[in-house]
């Protein structure tokens, strides 16, 4: 089994920095820090109403970063003339409403096949690794295959979700999905990535997923930051892939 790639996202220590409009804490301290901890990537999530990473975020993160950058936008043409400028390593392309919270389910590829073709062919013309946000629907992995996607992020939400319920039966038959999907998405020349509320509860199963070769967390690891620290945070977040892949 190969190695399972961790990205931390550190959208929410912008989220505090926001809170009082000042400097600190610093999100691009935080990427320098998770990079020392065993990271291997940094994810950022540029919104289109800037709720906490800002442009000027991008920009230090693209000339701080030694490990690759995995920016998040909707596909919208300010975000891919963003995207266009600073080249990142990896794109994901995410759903995005203005009310929510926090990313709501994954993004409808099928019913967008031909607007997404067109956004994402510019990006991996310009060297991104293009990868869409999507739940474990086989009509959305195979729209992803279509739509020039090189890579699928499986929304692992709902799965965590239940089984922070306890609804266990329905946490069981959702991971059953997830490990479906991700099968079938490697038959079409897939990557394959998952995220969303995962948790030290929830990641050793999808950790176990072989097709899956990248996890990107960042709430959870950020919250649990304020009583471990951050360097801790991610060294068990860390430890615990790990021991899903069986490379302790």
């Amino acid at each position: 089994m190969t190695d399972l790639r961790l990205g931390v996202n550190i959208d929410h220590v912008a989220t505090v920095r926001n809170a009082r409009g000042g400097a600190y804490p610093d999100p691009l301290r935080a990427a320098k820090l998770a990079e020392d901890a065993g990271a291997d990537g940094i994810t950022a999530h540029l919104r289109e109403d800037r709720r906490h990473i800002s442009d000027a975020d991008i920009d230090g993160l693209m000339a701080v970063l030694d490990v690759p950058l995995n920016l998040e936008i909707a596909a919208t043409k300010e975000m891919q003339v963003i995207a266009l400028r600073h080249k990142p390593h990896a794109v994901c392309i995410v759903p995005e409403k203005r009310e929510e919270l926090t990313t709501e389910g994954g993004l409808e590829v099928a019913h967008e096949e031909n607007r997404l073709a067109h956004f994402i062919a510019p990006l991996r013309d310009a060297g991104c690794k293009v990868s869409v946000f999507i739940a474990a629907d086989k009509r959305q992995v195979e729209a992803a295959q279509r739509v020039g996607a090189q890579v699928i992020e499986l929304h692992t939400g709902a799965y965590c979700d239940f089984h922070t319920k306890g609804d266990f039966a329905a946490r069981d038959a959702e991971l059953q999905k997830l490990t479906k999907l991700a099968t079938f998405a490697r038959t079409l020349g897939l990557e394959v990535h998952a995220g969303h509320g995962l948790t030290y509860d929830t990641v050793l199963p999808i950790a176990r997923l072989p097709e899956v070769q990248e996890l990107n967390i960042g709430h959870f690891i950020i919250g649990e930051a304020i009583f471990r620290g951050l360097t801790p945070a991610i060294s068990e977040m860390r430890r615990l892939m790990d021991e899903g892949r069986d490379l302790r």
